[in-house]
């Protein structure tokens, strides 16, 4: 599917499962034998060598679509064993129909108190999207061993642990290889933590019918990298500089010059027509050794500062800014200039501090601790809920907020979030988000609204450490390494 493409949470879930029953004339379980054949496909697919499979059943539904899976398997003569704790023997109407039909073809039921017999394939149909707490002891102990087990991990709908409301695993949670989410794709398994447990996405709609998600609202947006095309149009042949916009970069304070540079540098190569920096004089014969097409001004003070802001277009400010006098009175200065800012780093600490309301054209990029700074909590209350937390710094903060991280969410006034489906663990390197500041400021100095801005900017930068990555591998990538391919991922093709 190309994106982007809807998110559901978990009460959107419910409603279309609602309307695929009533689709299916009532019939509940027409839904159920869908989802484990859809399941068994999955294994066929990926695992076809697979020949002696455990399936690890809850008592719920998302148990019964494991019944309904092992079944298949038993018919097509591969060794099958379904193992349920003692407590959890099917417990509602469908789960136990479904496992009735599995032991009816010769299907083995059996308890287990956590150990996991060999295998080649294990699939999880222990909860589905209605766990949203840590699990107790005994599901968590057999979570545990599944974890440690070599064969690789099928998930039914959610790996079970994983909030798929959130993204976040309070307690124990499954580690699958790949995981078929049923009927819409959950905006929790997209962001935080959930990457780490989700395996491949894939998605098995249950033959619902388009009409069925007419009026459900996605809860978020997904985008991933072939989403630029669509917010980078080729240039008009008599383009010039004065069309792309001027991006001032503000920062670099005594000891932090590099981090201003990575900015400007990569404003430049997100297509600004002009980049002027503002920075401190020790900075300025290395800005210009890195990147002689800036125009680098050496300032003391804000009103050394307030020429540069009146020729800008949008201001990028914060990257090595410091805490200081100097830092806070060139954020103050800014932001009192009226001028369409992006704010990171330094700036977002000393808004934290100040407690200042934004302009609704600000753009704000924050990671997760300087996100708990603005919301006055912890790093782990804002991993918890990346999306309430995004709504939360979007309603203290006004404008458009960027919340990085593994899958970066992006919240603006009244819009469903968008959720960036691209980047990776390389890109967790100081420097990264200096060069995201200079990126969005860019597009938005080249005319792009203020979602649309951090949107595509976000996508872009996360697209291009991507194709670094590619090219040299995760670990030890540097923020410099994605500067030639921001210039590559913001052009497309021109035929």
């Amino acid at each position: 599917m190309p994106s982007p493409f809807p998110l559901f949470d978990n009460a959107a879930l419910r409603a279309l499962e609602a309307r695929g029953i009533a689709e299916a004339g009532g019939d509940a379980f027409a839904l159920m034998a869908r989802a484990g054949l859809a399941g068994w496909r999955v294994v066929l697919k990926r695992w076809p060598q697979a020949l002696r499979i455990v399936v690890v059943c809850g008592p719920g539904n998302n148990g019964g679509d494991g019944y309904v899976l092992a079944r298949h398997v038993c018919e097509a003569g591969r060794d099958v064993r379904v193992l349920h704790l003692s407590a959890h023997a099917p417990a509602s109407g469908l789960a136990r129909r479904a496992c009735a039909e599995y032991v009816a073809v010769g299907g083995i039921v059996e308890e287990t108190a956590g150990a996991i017999p060999d295998c080649d394939l294990i699939v999880d149909a222990l909860f589905g999207i209605g766990l949203s707490r840590a699990p107790d002891a005994a599901p968590a102990a057999l979570i545990e061993a599944i974890n440690a087990h070599p064969a690789p991990v099928l998930a039914l709908d959610v790996p079970s642990g994983v909030d798929a409301d959130t993204g976040s695993a309070p307690g124990a949670a499954m580690v699958a290889d790949g995981t078929l989410q049923f009927i819409g794709r959950h905006r929790g398994l997209r962001t935080g933590v959930a990457l780490d447990h989700c395996g491949r996405l894939e998605l098995a709609t249950l033959a619902l019918s388009d009409a069925a998600f007419d009026g459900i609202a996605a809860a978020a947006w997904a985008y991933r990298a072939d989403a630029l095309s669509k917010f980078l149009p080729l240039r008009p042949r008599d383009a010039h500089k004065g069309r792309n916009g001027h991006v001032l970069c503000i920062g670099g304070d005594i000891g932090s010059g590099g981090a201003i540079v990575l900015a400007a540098q990569a404003a430049l190569r997100a297509g600004a027509g002009l980049v002027s920096v503002a920075t401190r004089e020790a900075n300025i014969a290395p800005l210009l050794a890195r990147a002689p097409e800036t125009m680098a001004h050496a300032v003391a003070d804000a009103a050394e500062l307030a020429p540069l802001l009146e020729r800008a277009t949008v201001v990028a400010v914060g990257p090595g800014l410091g805490q200081g006098d100097w830092g806070h009175a060139l954020l103050a200065a800014a932001l009192a200039s009226g001028k369409p800012c992006v704010l990171d780093a330094d700036a977002l600490n000393l808004l934290a501090a100040a407690g200042t309301t934004l302009r609704a054209d600000a753009i704000v990029t924050p990671h997760p601790g300087e996100a708990a700074r603005l919301l006055d909590s912890s790093i782990a209350q804002v991993q918890r809920d990346r999306f309430a937390s995004a709504a939360a710094l979007q309603a203290r903060l006004g404008g458009v907020v960027v919340l990085k991280g593994a899958g970066t969410i992006v919240q603006a006034s009244g819009a469903a979030p968008a959720v960036i489906a691209a980047g990776n663990p390389g890109m967790a390197v100081g420097g990264m988000g200096d060069l995201l500041a200079g990126v969005i400021a860019a597009l938005r100095a080249q005319g792009f609204a203020p979602a649309d801005a951090a949107v595509a900017g976000a996508l872009l930068h996360a697209a291009a450490g991507d194709a670094a990555a590619r090219e040299d591998g995760e670990r030890g990538l540097l923020p410099s390494d994605l500067l030639p391919w921001l210039r590559r991922r913001a052009n497309p093709v021109r035929r």
